[in-house]
């Protein structure tokens, strides 16, 4: 049986295997760090004997043509309080450096919208999905950046529902600071669990051909969120993992990380 411990990442795509440091970004006034990921080619979706897999994961080659800067922890309830002024979180206690919760699609239009108003340019903006699992994979091809398992000593999630044949490990039952586990090779930080973050684009199924940067559905009912959280299985946080809600829903288990694209 495999077990955290027994199987590795393997490589997939062309990229480098570590971020350009050169190219880094900081938001002084916020704090908030970003790391440069390059251009590139990879497989997005998972294979049909890959353990908890969905139907809508069909794999397809998505080409991103231009590199990107990823915020490499969550919007933190610090950083949220800075730019709107409120803490929206139920898990307050956590502290400032917790991710913040709480947030809708909506809600997060609007603190991107006043974020970039604060630094008089239009520069920031949520992920498009292709751009969240290409970052989470950082060039493996396997459930998750860490291997065929996940280990609660690598993401917070619900330790009692590992994958199939690995390891049980803690179940915490809240969210914790960012930058609590390992980050992957490019430099992100809870990419796997810990609570879902919401991408730009509307829920859809993929065209299942070879695409270049694509947006997602042209319209839908709800946007997607990825990654999975510290409530839920180890399944949810593989980095195919497909959830959708409402643009309007507000849970403990929802949040975001930002791109910034200069």
């Amino acid at each position: 049986m495999p077990s955290s411990s027994q199987k590795s990442a393997q490589p997939v795509a062309s990229p480098p295997s570590s971020p350009d440091a050169s190219k880094a970004l900081i938001t002084k006034s916020l704090g908030m760090e970003f790391v440069y990921i390059p251009p590139g080619t990879f497989t997005m979706g998972s294979p049909f004997n890959e353990p908890e897999r969905d139907n809508d994961e069909v794999q397809h080659q998505v080409t991103l043509s231009q590199g990107f800067h990823l915020q490499t922890t969550e919007v933190t309830q610090g950083q949220w309080e800075r730019v709107m002024g409120s803490n929206p979180s139920r898990f307050k206690s956590c502290g400032p450096d917790c991710p913040v919760e709480m947030v809708s699609w909506e809600d997060v239009r609007d603190f991107v919208q006043t974020l970039n108003r604060m630094q008089g340019a239009d520069i920031y903006r949520l992920p498009t999905e292709a751009e969240w699992e290409y970052a989470a994979r950082a060039g493996t091809q396997t459930p998750f950046f860490f291997g065929d398992c996940l280990s609660t000593d690598q993401a917070n999630y619900n330790g009692n529902s590992p994958m199939p044949g690995c390891d049980k490990g803690q179940y915490l039952k809240k969210p914790v600071a960012v930058g609590s586990y390992p980050a992957n090779a490019w430099g992100l930080y809870d990419m796997h669990g810990n609570v879902w973050e919401w991408c730009q684009d509307w829920y859809g199924k993929y065209d299942g051909g070879a695409v270049t940067d694509p947006r997602g559905a042209s319209w839908g009912e709800s946007r997607v969120r990825r990654g999975g959280s510290g409530n839920g299985n180890a399944g949810n946080c593989r980095s195919a993992n497909r959830r959708w809600s409402a643009p309007g829903s507000r849970d403990s288990r929802l949040w975001l990380r930002l791109v910034r694209t200069e």
